[in-house]
């Protein structure tokens, strides 16, 4: 663990606190909000929010995981003033930390921490960027006269670019992946953000260059797929030869089967009445 992780760790263990006799363990809002990355108190309550939100999605009381209080705090004048805060359990904590950018170390880190387990949800977040960048190409290029066979073709182009002439079916051939199934929800991580960074290119470039047509973006699509496949083979990789990656519908099932077990092993907040220490 390199040291700003280290200092990461040491923070968010000199902030736990124990609420009432039995020692419930909970964290301050505003304890949290700087390690990982928050520099506005209005942009933290923001990912709270969703927190309490996906909360309340998985069948779980937001009160008994994130609890608003008030705190008295020191002015420099030695005067004091009430501030808004939240008492926040673990699995509080760790889906405010779900909320961050998995890419940032300290979010990352803080996934983990919370969760304490490995988690493979940066790949899942990988597959979903990667959808949306697929869809918004889709829609630049639809209103530039493709429809969605015509998508289609252009993104199965792409891919026969970027894995060296082997089209997607010849690639879950490979994978022993069923023709129904998505090839994106087997590929390895690398494999992921080389097709993202293929298609953000053409959707950058069809926006800048104002590209219009089946002929012409296929053109620009396979030519940066084939940019990106050189960069690559300079670093010896061959997205064709990299082993395919765990079923992410099975990953996503069993990452929401652990963030279960997290909620239920999580000991839940004082009652309202109870005193905060």
């Amino acid at each position: 663990m390199d040291k700003q992780l280290q200092i990461l760790q040491l923070n968010l263990e000199a902030a736990v606190r124990r609420a009432d006799a039995e020692g419930i363990e909970f964290w301050f809002a505003r304890d949290l909000q700087a390690p990982p990355g928050y520099a506005r108190w209005e942009n933290f309550q923001t990912a709270i929010q969703r927190a309490m939100e996906s909360c309340e999605a998985s069948g779980h009381e937001a009160s008994d995981h994130f609890r608003g209080v008030t705190k008295m705090v020191g002015l420099g004048s030695g005067s004091k003033r009430e501030i808004d805060d939240f008492m926040l359990t673990r699995y509080a904590c760790y889906l405010i930390a779900q909320n961050g950018d998995p890419r940032k170390p300290e979010i990352a880190f803080a996934q983990s921490y919370f969760a304490v387990q490995t988690r493979k949800q940066e790949l899942i977040e990988d597959r979903d960027r990667l959808r949306e960048s697929e869809k918004t190409l889709s829609q630049n290029i639809f209103e530039r006269g493709v429809d969605d066979a015509g998508f289609g073709r252009i993104r199965s182009k792409g891919d026969h670019a970027l894995f060296g002439g082997h089209t997607a079916q010849a690639m879950k051939d490979k994978y022993g992946i069923v023709k129904s199934r998505l090839l994106a929800d087997f590929l390895p991580a690398l494999t992921i953000a080389a097709k993202n960074l293929a298609t953000e290119m053409t959707n950058h470039n069809v926006e800048q260059a104002n590209l219009r047509e089946e002929p012409t973006i296929t053109h620009e699509h396979v030519k940066n797929n084939e940019s990106v496949r050189n960069m690559l083979g300079q670093r010896g990789i061959k997205p064709e030869s990299l082993a395919a990656e765990e079923d992410l519908q099975k990953l996503e099932r069993r990452v929401k089967s652990e963030e279960k077990k997290l909620a239920k092993r999580t000991r839940t907040l004082p009652p309202q009445g109870d005193k905060d220490q």
